[in-house]
């Protein structure tokens, strides 16, 4: 089965407030790694606040489906989740 929208909004709203560290695609041959929380879910997209750049970024969730996004939870006291499109994968 096929990770579908609906199920990558469930999985990002249920870890709203959660750290993560991002790995977004901006075209061609650049990379952005970053680090953040996730603030607000909303029909389309959602936001991370960017604590190194002190503002707030916005991903559709289709960027998550396509691989242009990814997103890693960052380990509280135990290794963290990595995720890919919808997927948890441990220890990655």
């Amino acid at each position: 089965m096929g990770c579908s929208l609906q199920h990558i909004r469930d999985a990002i709203h249920a870890k709203r407030g959660a750290r993560v560290r991002f790995k977004s695609s901006r075209g061609r041959r650049k990379i952005e790694v970053r680090q953040g929380v996730i603030l607000d879910t909303y029909p389309k997209v959602f936001t991370l606040y960017v604590e190194s750049h002190k503002s707030t970024v916005s991903f559709s969730y289709a960027e998550l489906l396509t691989h242009e996004l990814e997103l890693e939870l960052v380990p509280q006291i135990k290794k963290g989740a990595r995720y890919s499109c919808c997927i948890p994968q441990e220890n990655l």
